[in-house]
């Protein structure tokens, strides 16, 4: 059986949301997922996460500025590279 490693949240996005691209360490399982999803979605509703376990990536479509973003991120215990 295949692991399945990208995982993606969809929300409602507004026409002027953003794709924000991180490259994420710490993240293996579907705790991490949640926790980041969450995170992002508790600053932005709207938000669209996608995060791909393997590649170590988290993609957002938000309007949160992308350095709130990346500080949410932070503030779950992650390490964002970029």
């Amino acid at each position: 059986m295949m692991k399945r490693s990208i995982y993606s949240s969809n929300a409602m996005k507004p026409s002027n949301a953003m794709k924000h691209i991180f490259t994420v360490t710490g993240m293996s399982c579907g705790h991490c997922v949640r926790a980041i999803t969450q995170a992002v979605r508790a600053l932005d509703p709207q938000a669209t996460v996608q995060v791909d376990l393997d590649a170590q990536r988290v993609e957002v479509e938000s309007q949160q500025p992308r350095t709130a973003l990346a500080d949410v991120i932070r503030d779950e215990g992650y390490t964002v590279v970029d």
